[in-house]
């Protein structure tokens, strides 16, 4: 059986607003002869497409997009941008400054004023927000309507069309005395609140996209390659090849993946392991793209650029994991898809009817506008962002962040929330946890020793070491001589005695025996932690002075917020790239029986166990701070940072607990289920009122006076709704 070979190709999308212009992208895109695959990324404005090799297949499918009422783009201008939180605000601020005076008659109908504004300035107020701001509702409502599809744009353009268009019959059909109700404040209302609506989600869409920037920054601009002519030569990154030699300086970031050819370092990967101590590398070790050099300066030959690059791997993850997320169908777009052509339906038969029954045309187009004025979706377009809005600033308040509204509707179905171990179940920084001298030395002496020899070091374990000192009080020494081995330790003198501090691997290779304390060493490895030794003399017969053990420490509260959410009835799950020895003994330490423990896992293997989990019938909250948890945390349901990571981990989630307290993923799970439940309770309150008006309207019952009346009275009465979610707090039942 012959296979075609297949091609991809990303290509810029713009003009899409919501989950049916995914749809219908991806269907019209599928349609091009040759297209064996096509993948719509609203967050991205993007689309991945594969496709059997053809002449001019991109202009096809460039051209596909645009007959589909979208604008192609080319790939520098998909690439996500840095933009303002505010940015596209303006028309939703001009939109609130021209409807606001539209509302004075309705308040001073309150207090029995009669602030009526004049019809021409009513006019003159609703008419730019009708079609000037609300022109993008015309277009994609038009695009829907061509497709055979009912959505929110087309029901937000019907609704206001026919609100504002009674006005103007109204007042120019009026005496010249006589002042009509008029209804250009419905139009102009509903389409700023709309536009409210999708700003914010707009915004949401930019900040998933965050994600990725902060994943291409970590790739350097320059590289300094070595010539085969002698000598160095900057080069700009893009311009590098498999098979360079490139010279890394001290503190410098890796721009792309290689081995080890000269010299010893050590290398901090935490941007891509999320594990805090820095890993020493020696000739032939591997590096990776987006670490940083530690002391060092060494010669790397490239194996892997551009995309080819475990970096790079890590951001086609991210965004292959966005890309697999189906949109959410929101239930009213659900409903608006059969509401639009029934309310039409049942608005023309309004007007056939009472023609038939020998009533006058006036008579019968005003029942029939009654009819679309009720419809009209005011309450329908409040019903989720007031609740949304409500839950996300009550949640603010407590320091849960929550910046996308897909997350925020799915989190109240969380059964299963996986951690990540380092920096968010544990601090994040090893500490000393145990100094066992020699036999017959003295403790405080020989950490005061360690401490000094320590003292002018950044190494994580070396700050944990001083940290140690300085608690019990023991003031270090100068040291003289002091020298740092890549991947091996110290060495310095105090006086006139001379110390190392090492790993066990440099201490086997001095010939250093353990001892007394080989037992004691190997029962502290087998609780996970690290080990480092102190000995006298550096020449002939060095000797044993100290064992040194570092482990990370659980953050406090972690082991009662695991506990608060089995309560609840919630699986919990740690994943951890350490051993499993390690990974076992903090599990214990949490409280996490053995098969809650996942360990040994790589970063991009931490998405796959996230992806098992949800295809063993699971709804997976994954919780993690660092950049490779950013696959798992979009591959997730829900993606839950930690605000003490990093923020690539933040812009990869859709909630961030801004406090890194663990006890608001609890917090977080439950603000959901409440405004889930609110958004439910305002649709059925805003379809309430209109398959209860709908029907009397027809009948002649309602006149538009009232119809505009009970769709302000649906608008009340869900923001009154959604405004009960602000005496939320965590932990209150």
């Amino acid at each position: 059986m012959n296979t075609s070979p297949s091609l991809s190709l990303d290509l810029g999308i713009g003009g899409m607003t919501c989950a049916s212009c995914v749809s219908r992208v991806e269907k019209a895109l599928k349609k091009v002869p040759g297209v064996q695959d096509a993948t719509v990324n609203l967050a991205t404005e993007s689309a991945r497409i594969s496709f059997a090799p053809a002449q001019q297949m991109e202009a096809r499918l460039r051209r596909a997009v645009r007959d589909a009422g979208y604008e192609p783009r080319t790939p520098e201008e998909a690439q996500p941008r840095h933009e303002s939180p505010w940015a596209g605000f303006g028309p939703v601020g001009i939109g609130i400054l021209l409807s606001a005076p539209l509302l004075l008659p309705m308040v001073g109908d309150l207090f029995g004023r009669p602030w009526m504004l004049a019809a021409w300035v009513q006019f003159a107020l609703a008419t730019p927000v009708q079609f000037i701001l609300g022109a993008r509702f015309y277009r994609a409502g038009w695009h829907a309507l061509k497709a055979m599809a009912g959505n929110m744009d087309l029901l937000v353009a019907i609704g206001t069309s026919a609100g504002w268009g009674l006005s103007v019959w109204l007042w120019l059909h009026a005496g010249a005395d006589e002042m009509p109700h008029l209804y250009f404040e419905a139009s102009a209302v509903v389409v700023t609140l709309v536009l409210l609506g999708k700003w914010l989600e707009a915004r949401a869409k930019r900040q998933t996209t965050a994600a990725i920037r902060a994943l291409h920054a970590l790739r350097p601009e320059v590289a300094h390659v070595l010539m085969r002519t002698g000598g160095e030569a900057d080069v700009p990154l893009a311009e590098v090849l498999a098979g360079d030699r490139l010279v890394l300086r001290p503190g410098e970031r890796i721009g792309a993946d290689g081995v080890l050819e000269e010299g010893e370092t050590e290398v901090d990967e935490s941007m891509l392991t999320g594990e805090p101590l820095p890993v020493a590398k020696a000739a032939g070790g591997k590096l990776t793209g987006g670490s940083i050099n530690g002391q060092g300066r060494v010669v790397m030959r490239v194996t892997a650029v551009g995309g080819e690059t475990v970096l790079a791997h890590i951001i086609r993850l991210v965004e292959d994991a966005q890309a697999g997320k189906a949109p959410i169908q929101r239930l009213v777009d659900q409903v608006s898809a059969v509401f639009v052509p029934v309310v039409l339906v049942i608005a023309a038969i309004t007007l056939a009817g009472w023609l038939w029954s020998g009533a006058a045309g006036e008579t019968a187009l005003i029942h029939a506008v009654a009819v679309l004025v009720i419809a009209c979706p005011c309450a329908l377009g409040l019903a989720t962002p007031a609740a949304i809005m409500a839950g996300t600033g009550v949640a603010a308040k407590y320091g849960i962040l929550i910046k996308d509204a897909q997350a925020l509707e799915l989190a109240h179905k969380v059964d299963t929330v996986a951690f990540d171990k380092t920096g968010t179940l544990t601090v994040g920084q090893p500490q000393l946890a145990a100094f066992v001298p020699a036999p017959g030395g003295d403790g405080a002496a020989l950490l005061t020793v360690a401490a000094s020899l320590q003292s002018g070091s950044e190494h994580p374990l070396a700050r944990a070491v001083v940290a140690a000192a300085k608690e019990r009080s023991l003031t270090p020494a100068e040291p003289v001589g002091l020298r740092a081995v890549p991947g091996r330790g110290t060495e310095g003198e105090l006086g006139a005695t001379s110390y190392l501090i090492g790993s066990l691997r440099w201490m086997e290779e001095l010939g250093v025996s353990l001892g007394t304390l080989a037992a004691q060493a190997q029962q502290l490895q087998a609780d996970g932690a690290t080990l480092s030794v102190l000995i006298e003399g550096n020449g002939g017969s060095p000797t044993l002075r100290a064992l040194m053990a570092f482990a990370d420490e659980p953050k406090p509260g972690a082991r009662e917020a695991l506990a608060a959410l089995r309560e609840q009835g919630i699986g919990v799950t740690m994943i951890s790239g350490d051993n499993h020895g390690a990974a076992l003994a903090m599990g214990a330490r949490l409280g996490l029986a053995v098969s809650e423990v996942m360990a040994e896992v790589l970063p991009a293997d931490k998405a796959a166990r996230v992806v098992e989990l949800r295809q063993g019938g699971h709804v997976v909250a994954m919780v993690g701070d660092g950049v490779n948890d950013a696959p798992a945390l979009a591959a997730a349901d829900v993606g839950i940072a930690m605000g003490t990571g990093t923020d690539v981990a933040m812009h990869a989630a859709g909630i961030t607990l801004m406090r890194g307290d663990l006890a608001l993923v609890a917090g977080a799970l439950d603000i959901s289920r409440r405004t889930v439940a609110k958004i439910r309770q305002n649709l059925f309150w805003a379809f309430a009122y209109n398959v209860a008006g709908i029907p009397l309207a027809a009948l002649g019952y309602l006149s538009p006076v009232v119809a505009g009346a009970a769709m302000a009275l649906s608008s009340v009465s869900v923001v009154s709704n959604a405004l009960l979610l602000k005496r939320w707090h965590p932990g209150r039942s």
